[in-house]
């Protein structure tokens, strides 16, 4: 079959118009668009010979005088045709190519943890903080030469071509890492690094209820770049409060209650993002009650709503007692002889059970 009618062009196509349409036909027979279809694999190679012959002026001058005969006369066998230029056509298809207007020495957003009380967490605050942020280097521009020469490795392409037959890609270059060239003269402003460090203050206004691990995006506050700068990442780490616990937006509170307050009941007050709060404690209230006040925990920092405010009851005892105290708490303790001889009975049934397991397993 004629390789210009393989390539759908005219004897007097251009060179560029036979790259336009082998780029085309490439990418519509290639074996990872077709798997396990044969015909386009044949048509695939097909394409790639044509494209090897036609896009060569010496083998094209051969071919339109002698055909195919004539180059096979001349030692150029179809099967040695190179994958480059099909690899550079994927490479640009999906946004890889080696062609880069600008290589950048750094990533152009950055990342800084701000530590913050946890009040200021809770409440949310404004204040000024210091950055440092990489700048391109003014004397060379952020090459980090003052001479270069084109990298040997890639010929300035910035990739390199691995592996054999259609398993073959782009990976970037190792010796120059994707820039093309290789500093010949180190730039004597940054010491090749092609960028200099900067400080600068800034007012970060910080919302109410973000928590450790969260992140705020400060936009064109990051490292620099020819066309301005890329965004801040403010990362917050929150210091534990003695007085609450935190729990998603939900803030946790233990109360202690004196013992006789838990059995006879009692009015306390307990402290909340807005003071303070008076609260009733039943009578016969138990250890580890949990008292829910709905919309009184922390706002969402994207959403503004607020979680719950929940009070846990810790029944304290006391540490010491006088002998006043003691006498009084042993006569309490005989009268309720009867309530104990009930506990106690279900305690010695329940041990006579266990007994009974014993003499079974025996």
């Amino acid at each position: 079959m004629d390789y210009y009618e393989i390539l759908e062009v005219s004897r007097s196509a251009t060179k560029e118009e036979i790259k336009k349409a082998y780029r085309k036909l490439a990418m519509k027979y290639h074996p990872d668009r077709n798997p396990e279809d044969k015909e386009a694999e044949e048509k695939f190679k097909l394409i790639n010979e044509a494209y090897q012959v036609l896009s060569d002026d010496e083998k094209r001058a051969v071919y339109d005088r002698y055909g195919k005969e004539g180059l096979e006369g001349r030692g150029y066998s179809p099967n040695n045709f190179s994958f480059d230029d099909i690899f550079d056509m994927f490479n640009d298809f999906f946004g890889g190519g080696y062609e880069q207007t600008y290589h950048m020495p750094y990533e152009i957003d950055k990342a800084m943890e701000i530590n913050l009380e946890f009040e200021e967490s809770v409440y949310g605050i404004s204040k000024e903080i210091e950055i440092e942020y990489y700048a391109l280097c003014p004397k060379c521009k952020g090459t980090g030469a003052e001479e270069t020469v084109t990298c040997p490795s890639c010929r300035g392409r910035g990739t390199i071509i691995i592996g054999n037959g259609f398993m073959r890609i782009s990976q970037t270059c190792p010796q120059c890492e994707g820039r093309g060239y290789i500093p010949k003269k180190i730039c004597s402003e940054c010491k090749g690094k092609g960028y200099i460090v900067k400080k600068e203050k800034i007012h970060v206004d910080i919302p109410a209820g973000v928590d450790t691990g969260m992140r705020m995006r400060i936009p064109r506050k990051g490292n620099e770049y020819p066309q301005g700068r890329g965004d801040l990442y403010l990362i917050f780490n929150v210091k534990p409060s003695k007085i609450f616990k935190r729990k998603g937006n939900n803030l946790i509170v233990e109360v202690p209650v004196f013992f006789t307050s838990a059995i006879l009941g009692d009015k306390i007050k307990i402290p909340t993002l807005s003071g303070e709060r008076e609260i009733e404690i039943s009578p016969n209230t138990k250890d580890k009650t949990k008292l829910v006040f709905r919309g009184e925990g922390i706002a969402d920092p994207n959403t503004g709503r607020k979680g719950d405010l929940i009070a846990i009851i810790n029944i304290v005892y006391p540490k010491k007692l006088t002998s006043e105290q003691k006498e009084l708490l042993e006569k309490l303790h005989e009268s309720f002889t009867g309530e104990i001889k009930e506990h106690k009975s279900i305690l010695e049934e329940a041990i006579e059970k266990v007994k009974g397991w014993f003499k079974k397993s025996s």
